[in-house]
């Protein structure tokens, strides 16, 4: 594990990447029987990397600066989707089913804001900071005051529904405005992709760390508001017998404690925004698109929109990511629900939580490894190692299988989130290749993935409150029926588990693999090369003329 941590830090591959004798970098393959490229042009790009690209090799502090700017976002995400649904029931005692419609509306706003973001920032002119940078810190106060009303309780009733949709929408909406510029940004830090692998290698290392301490900070603060040490068995079968959904039910959970510790760690993760989008500014500087001829101009936005919609590789990727993506949010919503009502671990989903993010951390650096070595598709594999387990659990809800399951999940949901943001830079790569004049076309593709993932991310947890509502959930109740009990394990194993399947097998047609992607770093660099050597003979032109 430290080895893989050292190769992290240093941003190469560990002794398989050593030079030869003859001074040139080792191919990634070069130790088996074939050659990826033919000797010639491997050396031709390995002299490349001595050329005008070697200066702007991304040091590590570039890399952190970069990798820190994401953990707000992440930090904020997972705290929403392992304790807004709960919170909406428990603390503001709203029905699953007006629960279910805050969720979906909050993620088909933030969907819809994807291809107007998008558009918006395509339009944006270069500034002294960059085209994407100004997104990032004029959106940013406004979205930490979006985070902090989402978990603030009104003195009002009637109006909850409508109070959390607007601000849960919102906050969605703010966020597509910081992460599309964010995710682009990826493309325009550096032109060598080992440089752009390890730089998302550092932004998922630490954007799984935010989703950690998001998750800890948030479940520990709040973890008091779902004791239900105050409820007494009488009262338990008293509310259950009650029908009606208008019902006062304050008697039997304790309102003003749990709003308070939500507002406070709502605070606490807010404040993250400010910190971290301070330390990517001043960290990691915007470099414009090395590979747009001088000629070039940008396709519009509607236009590459359709053309991005007819891109094969693109569409397959897509698909398969957005059911693998909403497989493990409907984990993520309904795991704290399971513990609590279904397995009788309220005691300790807190710690459950933390056990999975934990794990997601720590593997990282293995997947980023597994995937230079063995490839981006092989290491997609990884992603259904929770599925056993979190079977067994549903099957046998135990404290020893929880912590198992969790453990299983943090290395599946770790692959899960590494690997899309891995392989869309080499989706990009492969259309820019194919379509050398078209410009401008990175923040559609970004946007238009964060559009289908979020679209299939809110119909499925709309589903899945709605699905606790059509079996009797109470909100605010200390125990639920048995059709209740009977479908949390149904949403937390069966349907995380067919959709992820689902999402593999789909992968399998993704047409981008290592050999692939190496011919198209090579003739995308020999672009480059030809790019800069034409400039700079129009300038010398220039200057005989004058």
């Amino acid at each position: 594990m430290m080895e893989l941590w050292r190769w992290l830090w240093s941003g190469t591959a560990g002794e398989g990447d050593a030079p030869l004798p003859d001074g040139r970098p080792r191919a990634a393959d070069e130790a088996g029987p074939e050659q990826l490229l033919p000797p010639a042009q491997e050396a031709s790009l390995a002299d490349s990397a001595e050329g005008p690209g070697h200066e702007d090799k991304l040091s590590v502090c570039n890399k952190l600066c970069y990798a820190i700017g994401g953990a707000p976002y992440q930090a904020a995400s997972s705290a929403i989707a392992f304790f807004l649904q709960i919170y909406l029931l428990d603390v503001a005692q709203i029905t699953p089913f007006h629960a279910s419609l805050v969720l979906f509306f909050g993620k088909a706003c933030g969907a819809l804001a994807d291809p107007v973001a998008g558009f918006l920032i395509s339009k944006s002119k270069q500034t002294k900071i960059g085209r994407l940078m100004p997104w990032l810190l004029g959106c940013t106060p406004f979205t930490v005051l979006s985070y902090f009303f989402l978990w603030y309780l009104p003195p009002f009733k009637t109006g909850r529904v409508m109070w959390y949709s607007a601000f849960y929408c919102l906050f969605q909406v703010l966020s597509i405005l910081y992460l599309v510029p964010y995710c682009a940004l990826t493309m325009f830090l550096s032109t060598d992709q080992k440089d752009r692998d390890s730089a998302t290698a550092y932004r998922i290392m630490v954007e799984v760390l935010g989703t950690l301490v998001g998750a800890a900070v948030h479940g520990q603060i709040v973890a008091s508001a779902h004791t239900f040490d105050h409820c007494s068995q009488n009262a338990t079968e008293d509310f259950l017998e009650s029908s009606d959904p208008h019902q006062d039910h304050s008697d039997h959970l304790d309102v003003d404690h749990g709003r308070n510790v939500y507002m406070i760690a709502a605070m606490v993760i807010g404040g993250t925004y400010l910190v971290c989008t301070t330390v990517l500014f001043f960290g990691v500087k915007e470099k414009d698109d090395p590979y747009a001829l001088s000629s070039d101009k940008k396709v519009p936005f509607f236009k590459g929109l359709i053309l991005t919609m007819k891109y094969g590789p693109y569409m397959k990727f897509t698909a398969s990511f957005l059911l693998i993506s909403t497989a493990v949010q409907l984990e993520q919503s309904n795991f704290v629900l399971f513990c609590i009502q279904t397995a009788s671990l309220q005691s300790h989903f807190q710690n459950l939580v933390l056990t999975i993010l934990v794990s997601a951390v720590l593997s990282v650096p293995f997947w980023q490894w597994f995937l230079l070595h063995f490839g981006k598709k092989e290491a997609a594999c990884g992603i259904s190692w929770m599925i056993p387990l979190v079977l067994m659990l549903v099957t046998i809800p135990s404290l020893t299988v929880a912590y198992m399951a969790a453990s299983a999940s943090g290395l599946s949901i770790a692959a899960s989130l590494l690997l899309p943001w891995s392989m869309l830079p080499d989706v990009v790569d492969r259309y820019r290749l194919q379509n050398p004049r078209s410009t401008g076309h990175e923040t559609i593709f970004y946007s238009s993935y964060i559009f289908f993932t979020k679209i299939s991310a809110g119909i499925g947890l709309g589903i899945s409150a709605s699905s606790l509502e059509l079996v009797g959930y109470k909100s605010g109740a200390c125990r639920q029926p048995d059709n209740v009990v009977t479908m949390l394990k149904i949403l937390l194993g069966g349907v995380p588990s067919g959709l992820i399947a689902l999402g593999l097998f789909i992968l399998l047609f993704y047409p981008i693999d290592k050999k692939s992607q190496k011919e198209t770093t090579y003739a995308l660099e020999m672009l480059r090369q030809s790019n800069s050597n034409m400039q700079k003979l129009n300038k010398t032109e220039g200057n005989t003329l004058v």
